[in-house]
């Protein structure tokens, strides 16, 4: 009968621990959930723009002359194109935003379409008074130049595409990334278990095997929220669904140039390269060796393709 009772006594106490558990770990879900960031400039400065929102914008090359926009990728940071801009500022006003959600730019708790990045963008854009350049993307940051370049069609002297999935079908995250957009398990992981080196792991598809993931955009994934995380996700593929960005980008008309790495492990390169070529005038290349973020990993070979395509339609 003690004996009965001992183990009595330890299941209710084992339960009252997991309950506590259970109320902390959903506690926890719901404060990272409600969690918002104000902006922070690093190598950049702030925009503000008109709804109150404000984006990290870092310009460089003469201003004077004509404008490359660089627009990163989902979880990423303008820091992305570090290694490109040295090869394109010479003889062009290189301009790059950090997206809403991401980086130094404000972390509020929605806005997150593509549609609404591209508003952003536009906005902060007509600020620094742009009003005609070549709109680069790299994945997610694809959608959003298409989206901008179909919200202000005079902006956009031509559109570049970076391994940017055309249909949502054709791009896939690795299972450690997915895993974290599920609600309260995602939100646990990302605040009490998840380190450095998970998040470096995970980030190594994005390049080709055995390049090194910088420390940088590690620190990219932190400085973002559980919220601008999921939802970022969650509306790139909405847009997707919605209409690929073959079909987007034939109503446009807008000059094409579709880039992607051969050894990409996020985004189809058979898909990228079947489905932007049925685009117009589109011109569909690959780069040999790349993984899926050719401008990190092979700027100069990524800038023998930006910059004749940008002599062509910027000049013109």
């Amino acid at each position: 009968m003690v004996k009965s009772g001992i183990r009595i006594k330890l299941r209710w106490v084992l339960a009252g621990v997991l309950l506590v558990l259970v109320v902390a770990l959903g506690v926890n879900a719901l404060v990272v959930s409600a969690e918002t960031k104000p902006a922070h400039a690093d190598i950049g400065r702030l925009v503000t723009l008109p709804g109150g929102d404000q984006l990290q914008v870092r310009q460089d090359g003469p201003a004077g002359a004509p404008t490359i926009v660089l627009l990163h990728g989902f979880a990423g940071s303008l820091h992305w194109w570090q290694n490109e801009v040295p090869l394109l500022d010479a003889h062009y006003h290189v301009v790059r935003f950090d997206l809403l959600g991401h980086g130094g730019s404000s972390k509020p708790s929605g806005g997150y379409s593509m549609e609404h990045q591209a508003q952003l963008v536009d906005e902060a854009l007509h600020q620094l008074g742009v009003h005609r350049a070549l709109i680069v993307g790299h994945s997610m940051g694809g959608l959003v130049a298409t989206a901008l370049a179909t919200r202000d069609p005079s902006l956009a002297a031509g559109v570049v595409l970076v391994d940017s999935p055309p249909t949502v079908s054709s791009g896939k995250l690795p299972f450690t990334a997915r895993v974290g957009f599920v609600p309260v398990l995602g939100q646990v992981l990302r605040s009490a278990f998840i380190t450095n080196g998970e998040v470096s792991n995970a980030l190594q598809s994005a390049f080709a095997p055995h390049y090194p993931v910088p420390p940088q955009f590690v620190a990219d994934f932190w400085h973002m929220t559980f919220t601008s995380y999921t939802k970022s996700h969650t509306e790139d593929g909405g847009y997707l669904k919605h209409q690929s960005l073959a079909t987007r980008l034939s109503a446009l008309g807008v000059p094409l140039l579709a880039i992607y790495g051969t050894q990409d492990a996020i985004v189809s390169p058979t898909a990228m390269r079947e489905d932007f070529s049925d685009v117009p005038h589109a011109q569909v290349v690959a780069i040999a060796g790349a993984g899926h973020s050719p401008m990190v990993e092979k700027p100069y070979a990524t800038a023998r393709l930006l910059l004749p395509f940008a002599a062509a339609h910027l000049h013109g």
